[in-house]
């Protein structure tokens, strides 16, 4: 039995190289867009068009806001300031990073409907963007000067997000063009 035969040699294959492989799944896109435009409908057009003009802008500001934490990170590193202790250091940090990862789960989910994988944004990807959105409020609130109405209100809003999303957390799973398999 030879040690080298084709199924190990496909067993043990390189990992693709993932930034060729990103450029390959955009050309992809663009490419499957081009192939169906004939075929789409206006409306279909137009959303297409919404969803890429739309990707493009909110990556924009996904690109910006990780330059500004990179940024922020590097001045707080050079002038000796982080302090895990330091409550004001920890909120703005940590806000920086909820909006870069709330851009992104936007930006994920339109490029669901860019792809043609799904016609509609899930409720669920609202529910979540929305309840990432909460928890960075929580985040970068100052505790000591909030209201205590304010706490009430977005406790009482993260409580009702989360039980929505728990509520529809089974949405894709009957959808014969899948979900994110990473959703709950």
């Amino acid at each position: 039995m030879a040690s080298g035969g084709p199924e190990r040699q496909a067993r043990h294959r390189a990992p693709p190289d993932l930034p060729e492989h990103r450029r390959t799944a955009a050309l992809d896109t663009w490419r499957d867009t081009r192939e169906a435009w004939p075929v789409l409908g206006i409306y279909e057009r137009f959303e297409q068009l919404a969803c890429l003009i739309l990707t493009l802008l909110v990556g924009v500001v996904i690109a910006d806001a990780l330059l500004h934490l990179a940024v922020r990170i590097g001045q707080l590193l050079l002038l000796g300031a982080v302090d895990p202790a330091d409550q004001a250091v920890f909120q703005a940090i940590f806000g920086m990073v909820m909006t870069v990862l709330i851009g992104l789960e936007f930006n994920h989910s339109v490029l669901g409907v860019l792809e043609r994988a799904r016609h509609v944004i899930r409720v669920r990807t609202v529910v979540l963007v929305a309840l990432l959105a909460v928890v960075r409020k929580l985040i970068v609130l100052d505790l000591r000067e909030a209201e205590p109405m304010a706490l009430l209100g977005l406790a009482a809003a993260a409580l009702a997000l989360g039980a929505v999303y728990w509520l529809v957390r089974g949405q894709d799973r009957g959808d014969p063009a899948g979900g994110d398999p990473c959703d709950g």
